[in-house]
């Protein structure tokens, strides 16, 4: 009785010191193929990422990365289903920066607390704008584009992903800093403002990357980049800063979230696991492409950058009265 009683409690602490050890939790992480949700329609920025992140990841963790679309509410519907998922890390969120800073001013009724339910893994990309115009406008340049808009008030219309969303928000900037009115016209996401800017449908739009081959095959005129600094992808593009819009930038940075609850072993594994990637020829490839910038960091360089662009667009938001339902 004795002997049994032993070995039961020397098994007992065997266990006990393997779940105590450092990154135990982690070691058996993933048990099970992942869920990256991405919270926008197939064809936009945080899809083509999220696509090339998931081919990667799989590949790293030795289990399938299964990418799941989930657009609608400027990228809350998709966040809420994350954010009322399993805390285990095998349900991940891929999206802009404004599904958690920006819709928090937005809507009145959000459907989670982006700031308790959702906690930032890494990021991913600083994903730029750029000012496209359909080629049927007389214009070449940021500055001719403003004097045409000025001549012609109100008759034109700029696309967008969706109320609220970062190239909304440059489309009011740009109209507010170059005093000029024209319509917006949000749609479902960015992939299908950029059809309908192909078409002639809508005048011009604030694209997030995808725009740029079409750009360069001559189907669309790029006028500037709304960010602070040029791009790589073009670097003979001016900012519209460079054209006389001081302080212009509506950058986002993309990243990866998962529920909260989530261990602090695997939220750990996971940042490295997607740093390693975004080291990679072939997702830095893919962002780039796009125009975007690879965003490797720190867990808390993510969490500082998402905290000035809650503060600097809510300021902007609260400032032009911009409110959903």
């Amino acid at each position: 009785m004795r002997r049994r009683l032993t070995l039961a409690l020397a098994a007992m602490a065997a266990a006990a010191a393997v779940l105590a050890a450092p990154g135990a939790y982690a070691q058996a992480f993933p048990s099970k193929p992942l869920k990256l949700v991405v919270n926008f329609p197939p064809g936009g920025a945080a899809d083509v990422i999220g696509r090339a992140l998931a081919t990667q990841l799989s590949e790293q963790l030795k289990q399938q990365v299964v990418v799941e679309n989930k657009p609608g509410a400027n990228g809350n519907l998709g966040a809420d289903l994350v954010a009322k998922s399993p805390g285990d890390g095998h349900t991940l969120l891929m999206s802009s920066g404004g599904a958690v800073t920006v819709n928090p001013f937005l809507y009145t009724k959000m459907p989670f607390d982006a700031e308790r339910d959702l906690l930032p893994v890494a990021s991913v990309a600083r994903v730029l704008v750029f000012l496209m115009a359909h080629p049927s406008l007389p214009v070449n340049n940021a500055a001719e584009f403003i004097a045409y808009a000025k001549a012609n008030p109100g008759k034109l219309s700029f696309g967008s992903a969706g109320n609220g969303s970062s190239p909304h928000l440059a489309g009011e900037m740009f109209k507010r800093q170059a005093k000029f009115d024209a319509q917006h016209v949000p749609y479902k996401g960015a992939a299908p403002a950029l059809v309908d800017l192909l078409a002639g449908q809508v005048q011009f739009m604030f694209d997030p990357g995808p725009g740029l081959r079409h750009a360069k095959e001559g189907k669309l005129k790029l006028l500037a980049v709304g960010s602070p600094r040029r791009s790589s992808a073009v670097p003979d593009t001016p900012t519209l800063a460079e054209a006389g819009m001081a302080g212009f930038d509506a950058d986002t940075v993309f990243g990866i979230y998962a529920p909260n609850g989530t261990p602090a072993a695997v939220v750990a594994q996971l940042h490295d696991e997607i740093n390693k990637a975004l080291a990679t020829p072939r997702l830095q490839d893919v962002i780039k492409g796009i125009g975007g910038e690879v965003a490797v960091g720190t867990r808390g360089d993510f969490i500082a950058g998402q905290a000035r662009d809650r503060q600097r667009f809510g300021a902007f938001i609260q400032e032009i009265g911009l409110k959903l339902d």
